[in-house]
C-alpha cells in the first residue's frame, strides 16, 4: 500500500509539472510574412514555443498597425502570460504598450524596436543592429569596387528601401548614407521603398531601369527585394552581379543561392533566430529570475561572391565566401 501511495504521489507531481508547463500562454504579434527572413523568424519562434508544450496565440498583422493594436488588446483580454511583439512601424505604440504594462504582462520586443522604449517596461529586446548593417552594405561595396580597380570611377547607386517607418528600413538607410555621404565617387541617383517584398522590389527596380540608363550598384535593404530586382535586371537585358553590383541584407538561403549562381554579389546578415535566447528567458522568469532590460544583437556576418573583402572602416573584418557556408544556412 505504501509503495502504491508513493507511485501515486509521484504521478501527481509529474502531471502537475506538465500542467504548469502547458499552462503558459504566449501571445505573438507578428508584422506579417513579407519575406523569407520573416518566415524564418516566425517559424523559429512558433516552433520553439510549441516544443515547450506552451500555448501559442499567434497573430499575423498583414503589415497593418491597426491589426497589431487590436491583437495586443486581445492578448490582454485573453490574459496571456507573455507577449512577443514585432512592430510593423516605429511610431504609434505608446498607448497600447502602456496598456500591456498596466496588465502586468511581461513584454518581449523582437526585431523592430518602437520609439517609446524609454517610456515602457519590457523584459528584453532582440534585434539586428540595423544601423551597422547599413554601414556594412556600403563599406563592403566601396571595398569591392576598389578590389575591382574601380575606386576612381563615377558610380551610380540606387537603393531599394524597406517599409517606410520600419526601424530596419530607417536605420539601414541611415547607415548606408552615413558611409556614402563621405564618398565623392558614389552618387545615389534613386531611392524608393520596395516594402521588403520581392514583388515590389522587382517593380521598383523596373522603374529605376527605365528612368536611369547607367546604374552601377543596387543596395537592397533586404534580400527579397534584391531577388525581385534580379528578375527586373534580367528582363532589361542586363546581367545581374556583373552589369549591376547587387548587395542585399538578411542572408537568407535564397540569397546564398543567387550569390553562388553569380547573380548577386553580397548579403549582410541579419539573424532571425531569436528563440534560443527568448525561451530560456521565459523559463527564467517562471523561476523568479529578473533581467536588466536592453537590446540584444545576435552575432552577424557578411557573405559574398568572392570572399575576403573587408567591410569595416579599418578593413580588419573579412567577408565570407557564400559558397563555403551555404550548406550551413538554416533559413
Amino acid at each position: 500500500m505504501k509503495k502504491f501511495l508513493t507511485i501515486a504521489i509521484a504521478l501527481v507531481l509529474v502531471i502537475g509539472c506538465v500542467a504548469n508547463a502547458s499552462a503558459i500562454t504566449v501571445g505573438f504579434s507578428q508584422v506579417g510574412q513579407e519575406s523569407d527572413w520573416r518566415t524564418a523568424n516566425t517559424d523559429d519562434m512558433c516552433a520553439a514555443i510549441e516544443a515547450e508544450g506552451w500555448t501559442l496565440v499567434y497573430d499575423d498583422a498583414q503589415q497593418k498597425q491597426e491589426n497589431q493594436v487590436k491583437a495586443l488588446r486581445n492578448f490582454i483580454t485573453q490574459g496571456v502570460d507573455y507577449i512577443l511583439f514585432t512592430g510593423v512601424v516605429t511610431t504609434g505604440w505608446d498607448e497600447v504598450l502602456k496598456e500591456v504594462n498596466e496588465a502586468e504582462i511581461p513584454l518581449f520586443l523582437l526585431d523592430r524596436m518602437p520609439d517609446c522604449m524609454d517610456e515602457i517596461d519590457y523584459v528584453a529586446a532582440f534585434g539586428g543592429d540595423f544601423l551597422e548593417e547599413g554601414r556594412r552594405m556600403a563599406r563592403w561595396t566601396i571595398n569591392y569596387l576598389a578590389a575591382q580597380g574601380r575606386a576612381d570611377e563615377e558610380i551610380n547607386v540606387v537603393i531599394l528601401e524597406g517599409t517606410t517607418g520600419a526601424a530596419a528600413a530607417t536605420d539601414r538607410t541611415k547607415g548606408i548614407m552615413e558611409v556614402l555621404d563621405k564618398q565623392d565617387k558614389l552618387k545615389v541617383i534613386a531611392s524608393q521603398t520596395g516594402n521588403f517584398t520581392r514583388a515590389e522590389g522587382q517593380a521598383v527596380m523596373e522603374s529605376f531601369l527605365k528612368a536611369h540608363e547607367d546604374i552601377d550598384v543596387l543596395l537592397a535593404e533586404n534580400d527579397d527585394m534584391a531577388l525581385g530586382a534580379i528578375d527586373a535586371i534580367k528582363a532589361a537585358g542586363k546581367v545581374p552581379g556583373k552589369d549591376i553590383i547587387i548587395v542585399g541584407c538578411d542572408s537568407v538561403k535564397a540569397a546564398f543561392d543567387a550569390i553562388v549562381a553569380g547573380e548577386m554579389n553580397c548579403t549582410v546578415e541579419c539573424n532571425p533566430l531569436y528563440s534560443s535566447a527568448v525561451i530560456p528567458m521565459i523559463k527564467g522568469l517562471e523561476e523568479g529570475k529578473t533581467y536588466e532590460k536592453g537590446v540584444v544583437h545576435p552575432e552577424e556576418g557578411v557573405f559574398c561572391m568572392d570572399g575576403g573583402i573587408p567591410y569595416d572602416e579599418a578593413g580588419e573584418l573579412l567577408s565570407v565566401k557564400a559558397a563555403d557556408v551555404i550548406d550551413e544556412r538554416k533559413y
